[in-house]
């Protein structure tokens, strides 16, 4: 082993323990083997860099794109409200709709938004039916890993195996040449599932009438009695004053949560933040949680007044003041803080007046509890802000919108029009007419053309966290080729298994990148592997194809874990599943897909 090799490999090993423990995140550590790469010598700074040019980056960021705009006109959500129309009673049917439907949207987005959007479309369907949460959630995480065995732009392991077969001179795949071996893993995942939900926990939930309500929250968050209206009045000494005048601090006893003024025609209900101006005549939307709050000091001191209040929590200022749920995922911001210290939620002008952890809801305490992945916050403040939010999916995603704001789709009218340019990039990726990431790019400006969502929009639907771990692993590839590891790996791997077939070379690069995929991101996985594979294929005299599927197949397999894939965390919180109930039903789905891949890759593409 070279000098050379033993650094690369130890930064890379550098690199895994840094995803393991989860310090610092997943795209700072990207950032730093970048710097780092070149200090080796085997990479000069513009190797390392190169990742920000390559055009995959560039595709998966339109396809962040074309899914937001598919979430803003409410494609995405319709399939929802599909099911809970046709999905009936029936445990099974709702699980067999569920699987197809969370497939079918993740072949074209991404599986971890189309899992964050179906989480609380599953609470309002178990609340609706009376079935267990928990015996629904794991089937959409399972559909949700295997939509990226379906097309080529399903998942970012796809892309990035696809780019490393193009870099090695190879024609890479089409954009259906997944789905033959996807459909399959996908009905058998389905039939599992319908026996292996037994060995989930069933706790029912109550019952209900679907989707919340606001007076639902109102009552499960315990929020009477919490919300005053105060009016300014001329002599107020608040007047031209900021917000930060009312002397609340970052206390969560007592907060505002929007602001109500008076224009020439019309009454608007306003973000606020603690450099808001006050002007005379505006009232003041106040959430009182601690009951020791001196309500009456605080009118006296700055000459307010009390209006009357007639709904339930602001209930009859629904038209402009709305409540969301949110989950908070495992790369959030907000993990480890406070509601209170959240510069997000202060930017977005909310406010989080309940948070539920696991079964339990609190309500009151909330500036000292520590927010953790998978924790769901209440939010308070207009839906104008809460619409904002629900487009910048980095921080919280899952927004769950009560009855009230069904009709808070941006675009609704643009469906048909989101619908259309989905299916036109499609169409010209499998023509063959465009390259791949100018047919994004493409439908990407047709959805800012017919107004399906709008630059800003655009900006914020890129996940750059994803992107800048794409790119900070890419250099990974090549220094481990110029130092030899690839051929290493390769050839440790042929000696152990290489006499007994391709087939066995195959099953044996898949249960391989499975158990790396144990301990680091799948997209890192897949840039670490590809060339591996390729490798193996080339000692072999074999064609590229198989291999290189396998190693895509086994980034879709993170069955195993709940820290597997970012899906498996989201739902292990909401189902309150244990590491053990991952393990039970994964590993007999992990090696049934291992042996269907194996007979079907070779048959499929021929080594």
């Amino acid at each position: 082993m070279s000098l050379e090799l033993a650094q690369v490999l130890v930064l890379l090993g550098i690199a895994i323990a840094m995803f393991v423990a989860g310090r610092p995140r997943l795209d700072a550590v990207a950032l730093i083997m970048i710097v780092l790469l070149p200090a080796t010598g085997v990479l000069d700074m513009n190797e390392a860099l190169a990742g920000f040019s390559d055009p995959n980056i560039v595709l998966v960021a339109a396809l962040f794109v074309i899914g937001e705009g598919l979430v803003r006109t409410g494609v995405a959500q319709g399939v929802g409200d599909w099911l809970v129309r046709h999905g009936g009673s029936s445990e099974t049917r709702l699980l067999v709709l569920m699987m197809l439907a969370v497939g079918l949207m993740g072949s074209f987005m991404s599986s971890t938004a189309v899992v964050a959007i179906f989480i609380p479309i599953v609470m309002r369907i178990a609340q609706q039916t009376g079935i267990a949460a928990s015996q629904l959630l794991m089937p959409v995480s399972v559909a949700g890993l295997i939509s990226g065995m379906m097309t080529l732009v399903a998942t970012t392991p796809n892309l990035v195996v696809n780019g490393e077969l193009m870099r090695h001179g190879e024609a890479g795949f089409s954009f259906f040449v997944f789905t033959p071996i996807g459909v399959p893993v996908l009905v058998l995942a389905i039939a599992y599932m319908a026996v292996a939900r037994r060995w989930l926990p069933s706790q029912r939930p109550s019952a209900g009438s679907g989707r919340p309500s606001l007076n639902d929250w109102v009552d499960q968050y315990q929020l009477h009695d919490r919300a005053f209206r105060l009016a300014v009045e001329a002599q107020s000494p608040l007047v031209g004053r900021s917000l930060a005048g009312l002397g609340l601090g970052d206390s969560s006893a007592a907060r505002v949560i929007a602001l109500e003024r008076q224009h020439t025609l019309r009454r608007e209900v306003l973000r606020v933040s603690d450099d808001t101006e006050i002007r005379a005549g505006d009232i003041l939307l106040l959430d009182v949680e601690s009951k020791d709050f001196d309500l009456h000091r605080l009118c006296e001191r700055h000459a307010l007044h009390v209006l009357p209040i007639s709904g339930a929590y602001f209930t009859d200022q629904s038209r402009d003041v709305g409540m969301a749920e949110a989950i908070i995922p495992v790369d959030s911001t907000l993990v480890g803080t406070t509601g209170c210290e959240s510069r997000l939620l202060a930017q977005h002008g909310l406010t989080v007046v309940g948070l539920r952890r696991g079964r339990v809801t609190h309500a009151h305490g909330l500036e000292n509890a520590r927010l953790q992945v998978g924790d769901t916050l209440l939010l308070v403040g207009p839906w104008q802000a809460i619409r904002v939010l629900q487009s910048d999916g980095h921080d919280l995603v899952g927004l769950s919108l009560p009855l009230e704001g069904k009709s808070l789709v941006p675009a609704p009218r643009r469906a048909p029009h989101a619908v259309f340019c989905l299916v036109l990039v499609i169409g010209l990726m499998m023509s063959g007419l465009l390259p791949n990431v100018q047919a994004a790019l493409l439908g990407c400006l047709l959805m800012g053309l017919f107004r399906c969502i709008d630059l800003d929009t655009a900006y914020r639907a890129i996940h750059w966290r994803s992107l800048i771990l794409i790119v900070g692993m890419l250099p990974f590839s090549l220094a481990l080729q110029r130092t030899g590891g690839i051929d290493l790996a390769a050839d440790g791997l042929l000696a152990l298994v290489g006499d007994f077939g391709v087939r066995t070379v195959l099953a044996s690069l898949f249960v391989l990148c499975t158990l790396i995929g144990l301990v680091i991101p799948n997209t890192a996985t897949a840039v670490l592997m590809a060339p591996v594979a390729l490798a193996l294929a080339t000692h072999l005299g074999a064609s590229p194809y198989p291999f290189a599927m396998m190693v895509a197949l086994a980034a879709s397999s993170g069955f195993l874990t709940p820290i597997s894939s970012p899906v498996n965390t989201l739902v292990s919180t909401a189902g309150n599943y244990s590491f053990g109930d991952f393990v039970k039903v994964g590993l007999p789905l992990a090696t049934m897909v291992l042996l269907l891949s194996v007979l079907l890759v070779p048959w499929l593409l021929p080594p």
